[in-house]
């Protein structure tokens, strides 16, 4: 491999990573003078939410790729019983995900 065919994935990488690297440390200068029950900081948290939210209930509603093939209520019943490890296990996220994808594996194979 030449620098040639190697320059645009060099391009992506360093751009991608001064594109999120700068976010990352202005979150972490700003992040120590922000109340943790500041206004503020509440909206932060609420919109990341949100934002988790719509991308796992894109993945459930409108999968694409392999998930597709899978039915829909295959999908609902994972993330139920997911979720629901998730509240029986302390609330470990670790838990919830992959006791989801092991649902989801049953049920695929089940089926």
């Amino acid at each position: 491999m030449t620098i040639e065919t190697l320059w645009p994935f060099v391009f992506i990488a360093v751009a991608g990573w001064l594109a999120t690297d700068i976010w990352r440390w202005l979150g972490v200068l700003l992040g120590n003078r922000i109340a943790e029950d500041s206004v503020v900081l509440i909206w932060v948290r609420a919109v990341a939410t949100a934002l988790v939210a719509a991308v796992v209930s894109r993945l459930i509603l409108f999968p694409s790729g392999a998930l597709a093939a899978t039915p829909m209520g295959l999908r609902i019943a994972a993330t139920l019983v997911g979720f629901i490890a998730f509240l029986i296990f302390g609330q470990r996220i670790i838990v919830g995900v992959l006791v989801a994808e092991a649902a989801l594996l049953v049920g695929l194979f089940a089926f």
